[in-house]
This record gives structure tokens, sequence and C-alpha cells, in this order.
């Protein structure tokens, strides 16, 4: 049984940040009940392709982005811009632990679904609000994207080959990082409301804006800033505090060297054949690296590339120097300690036979996380949940389904 079987969660949000903290509440055993819009359901089943092929090789209305944020999830379809969606989400709220809405701000307040009217019928709620900037601000009102707010909140400004090199300028994160943390920050946040709870009774609102999150994970370089009041330049692939702690190219391609202390440092240079770089003065500390950066790599790329990827990994792995190689998805997927964590799985499908999957990075030694679900079809437990949780008749139900209601 999973760590939080106990608790029920009322999935409203859609995309990414909202379905991520959903699907780690899920994953953690939590029945999660993912509240969608009848016909389309969320945006995410129709960002594609890729889509799921079924059992004959045809593409389903399962694109592989919905698939990644939604496993352990029941369906259910609701329009509640109708009066009795409204009161079949509030019933469920009543009987809920958790709701997650990634909705603009107020916006489910024309509803009676907003935080102030579903606490007066089940104060014990803990209710987060995902949005790109915020309750509050200037910004509040405004939609808010991924991709946009890595531009708005500095992460491009860093990420991205330097100026006056080739190919220069700022680049996002090749996943949208942000929406990822977010989801990640959510839960913490939900667990710790949860933990209030169970001392004070009560629930509370949360209010996560991915604007925040992004700025407080600039984490070093966001204090590089406020300490130097000088913002930090793009670097590439390189480090703005340690050296060398970037790409270098090899014989056959390129692999990632990150020393972390003057001792692997020196261990580096002795492998390279270059053991009088730990001892120059320009070199001896990370400090001198850092300043000495433009003598120093240029040195270290011209003895890299006699070896191969291969050949560098073995030797710097057996001197204890910590690097790797940089794979594509196929060769990380194929990576020995990759397979050993059993990072790929597979679920059965109603349509497909199986889904792949990527699994939770979260190892519970008593509570491990238990694959349930595959991410479900739209509306898939539409009856199921309205009979087991609220109770409704199968004659209610097809009512509901005629008016369009689910």
């Amino acid at each position: 049984m999973g760590a939080l079987s106990h608790l029920r969660v009322l999935d409203l949000s859609r995309v990414l940040a909202g379905p991520w903290s959903g699907q780690i509440l899920a994953d953690l055993g939590a029945e999660v009940i993912k509240v969608e819009r009848p016909g389309s359901g969320d945006d995410t089943r129709a960002w594609g392709p890729p889509f799921l092929k079924d059992a004959y090789g045809e593409n389903t209305s399962e694109a592989a982005y919905y698939l990644a944020a939604n496993r352990n999830k029941r369906s259910l379809t609701i329009d509640f811009t109708q009066p009795e969606g409204q009161r079949l989400v509030r019933e469920l709220a009543a009987k809920s632990d958790v709701l997650i809405e990634n909705f603009k701000v107020g916006g489910l307040a024309a509803y009676g679904l907003d935080y102030e009217s579903l606490k007066a019928i089940n104060p014990r709620l803990v209710y987060c609000s995902v949005t790109g900037f915020g309750q509050t601000g200037p910004y509040a009102k405004r939609a808010g994207y991924d991709f946009m707010i890595q531009g708005l909140g500095g992460l491009m400004s860093l990420t991205g080959r330097p100026e006056g090199e080739e190919g220069a300028g700022p680049v996002k994160v090749g996943v949208a990082l942000t929406d990822i943390l977010t989801g990640l920050y959510s839960t913490v946040a939900i667990l710790a409301a949860l933990a209030h709870r169970d001392r004070d009774g009560g629930g509370q609102h949360i209010d996560m804006a991915l604007l925040d999150v992004q700025v407080a994970c600039l984490a070093n370089q966001a204090m590089n800033y406020l300490t130097t009041g000088t913002p930090p330049r793009r670097l590439g692939n390189a480090h703005p505090n340690i050296v060398p702690y970037q790409d270098f190219p090899t014989a056959d391609g390129d692999f990632i060297l990150t020393v972390g202390n003057d001792g692997q440092f020196r261990k580096f240079a002795e492998v390279a054949g270059q053991p009088q770089w730990a001892d120059d003065p320009r070199f001896t500390t990370n400090k001198q690296r850092v300043a000495n950066r433009a003598e120093l790599i240029p040195l270290i790329r011209q003895a890299t590339v006699f070896k191969t990827t291969a050949e560098w990994v073995a030797q710097l792995e057996r001197a204890g120097v910590p690097c790797g190689p940089i794979n594509d998805l196929a060769q990380m997927f194929a990576d020995p300690q990759v397979k050993a964590r059993g990072l790929a799985i597979e679920m059965p499908h109603p349509l497909a036979g199986q889904v792949p999957q990527v699994a939770s990075p979260i190892r519970l030694s008593e509570t491990p996380v238990e694959y349930r679900h595959a991410p479900p079809l739209l509306g898939e437990h539409t009856e199921q949940i309205l009979g087991e949780v609220l109770g409704l008749a199968a004659s209610e139900i097809e009512r509901l389904r005629v008016a369009k209601v689910v």
C-alpha cells in the first residue's frame, strides 16, 4: 500500500506542471481523479506526433506528451461550465483531501470552484493553484508557459553559447524544466500543507507560480548576481564557478569532465600526461583556474582529442575523476546503470496492449511506488468514479451523459 493511499486528489490541471505534481502523488499511492473537458480533455492529449500506437500499429489519440505526466490516475469528464457539472465537482471536492488546478487567476470563481467557495464545504481541503505569475502582482492575469518563463525568468540568459562563438545566443532547456520544477515544488507544498493539517485540522491555499520557481532555481547563479551586482554571462557548457567543468572534444566525439576539487584536478592532469599543470601557479587551485580559464581550457582541449571518449571515461574513472559521455536518449536508455535501475518500464494499456513509461525516481523501502494504472483514456473512469465516490445510480449517470454534463 502506497505512502499516500489514504488521500484523494482532485486534479483539475492540464498540460505539465499541475499534472506532474498529480502524477507524483499518484505514484506515492494517492487516489488521483483527473477531471477533464468532455470531448477534448487535457490539451496535451493532442500535442503530437508522436502518438501511442494501438495493437494494430495505428495511431491512437494519446500523445506521448500526455502519457508522460498522467499515469496512476483515473479520468473523469465533466463540463463544469454547466451548473450540474459544477455541482459534481463540488461534491467531489467535499470528499477530497487535495485539489490541483492551473486556471487563470480568478478563472474558477465564476463556477463556484475557487478556494474560498470550496473551503466553505470542505475546510480540510488543500487547494493548490498553479499559474504563470502567481495570484498577486502586475502580471497575475497573464497566461504563462514554460518557454516564456525561461526567457523572462533569466534562465535563457545563462543557457547557450557565449558571445563571440559560432551559434552564440540564448537557448531554452530541451525539456519544459520550469514546469517540471513547479510540479515538484507544488508536491512539496502539498505535502507540507497536509502535514500541517494533521496537527491543525485545517486545509489551506497554495499559490504556486512558474516565475517564482524559475527565479528560485537559478540557485548559485542568482547568488552570483546578488553578491556582485553583475549579471552572469553565458558560458556554453562551462561552469561559472568551477574549472575545468565542461565538455571537451575527443578523438571520436566529446565527453564531459567535471573536476570538483584540486585533488581531482591533479589526478586529471596525470591521466592527461600533463602533471605539471597541477603545480602551475595559474592552475593550482580552483580560484586560480577560474581566473585563468582562458589559458587552461585550450590546453585541455589540445590534450583530449588524442583519446576516444570511451578511453577517457575508463581511465578517468579508474583515477577517481568524475566524467562521462554525452548520450542521446537511445544511448541513455541502453546504459547499464539506467537498465539496472529499471528506469524504463511498461504498463498494460487498453488500446496498445502495453505503454512505455519512465519510472519514478523515488525509492521508498517500506512503501514503494506502485504502477497501478496506465495514463487513462479520456473519460475512461467516469461511470466508475461517479458511482463509487458520489454514489450515483447508473440511470442518473446516463441522464448526465445525455445532457452532456459528463
